[in-house]
């Protein structure tokens, strides 16, 4: 280590993130677990570090979260030293590569177009130049490009806002309403006469047509789902604090009365918030 000032740097930046990298990858005096890694087993991981950028931001924990962004960073270092390895790109190349992508899907800021757009008017515009690049690449279905490792509500969305820029869409939220009750209708009758996996199909109809609703109510589903677990996280605490203030565990109570707790911790957040 006394022979390697970049690594004992603590300004070293992105130099000494990625001599550490190449030393932990370094088959000869690395570390085991990370040589043995390769890109599908370290995906699980990058989109697990997201996730974890995403709650930082949620909870508006900004101390956390430069250390979320640095192991989210450091998955990206780790992907493309593999990719080093094997010859096939360099991180100076990803960098690169965003660099080109973000300068040409930007021609209002780096190029010689107007500014004078909506926020709308660039969105579309932004759209557009995607479908361009998709087209380079043989893309020439509606559908093709949407990634299949994306969580399933987000990939749902972004497949059904490809569809709807060809006119596959229902117009209002209204239809979209009337196929969740028919499709909540249809896994009702499912579950007392098909088989696990007919179940399972109707279940994904209707959660597919709740993303639907979602994008067009302008709703992030994932976005409203995580809020959604929070409460329920910290309702349920009320619950068990309530409980435990009568010298109860939750399974020592039954389901009448942690409902009226419930109801009890609701009314508490409601009459907070009336206050604030």
């Amino acid at each position: 280590m006394a022979e390697d000032p970049l690594i004992l740097d603590p300004n070293g930046g992105m130099p000494r993130l990625l001599e550490i990298m190449r030393r932990l990858r370094d088959p000869d005096h690395g570390c085991p677990w990370d040589i043995e890694q390769d890109f599908a087993t370290i995906a699980p991981y990058t989109i697990e570090e997201a996730y974890e950028v995403a709650d930082a931001i949620e909870r508006e924990a900004w101390d956390e979260l430069k250390g979320e962004l640095g192991d989210l960073l450091f998955q990206s270092v780790f992907h493309a030293q593999m990719a080093a390895e094997q010859g096939l790109f360099t991180f100076d190349q990803v960098a690169d590569t965003m660099s080109d992508k973000m300068v040409a899907r930007h021609p209002h800021v780096f190029g010689d177009e107007s500014r004078d757009k909506s926020a709308e008017q660039q969105t579309r515009d932004w759209e557009t130049v995607k479908a361009a690049e998709r087209a380079g690449k043989a893309q020439e279905g509606t559908l093709d490009g949407v990634a299949l490792g994306l969580p399933a509500l987000l990939r749902a969305v972004k497949l059904q806002k490809r569809a709807a820029r060809v006119g596959f869409d229902w117009p209002d939220t209204e239809q979209v309403v009337d196929k969740i009750v028919e499709e909540a209708g249809e896994l009702a009758e499912a579950r007392d006469r098909l088989t696990q996996d007919e179940i399972e199909e109707e279940f994904g109809d209707l959660l597919f047509v709740m993303a639907n609703l979602a994008r067009h109510l302008k709703i992030d589903p994932e976005a409203a789902l995580r809020a959604t677990n929070a409460k329920f996280v910290r309702r349920f605490e009320g619950v068990e604090a309530k409980l435990a203030a009568q010298g109860k565990r939750p399974d020592q109570s039954d389901l009448a009365e942690m409902d009226a707790l419930w109801d009890a911790v609701k009314a508490e957040e409601k009459a907070a918030k009336r206050q604030g």
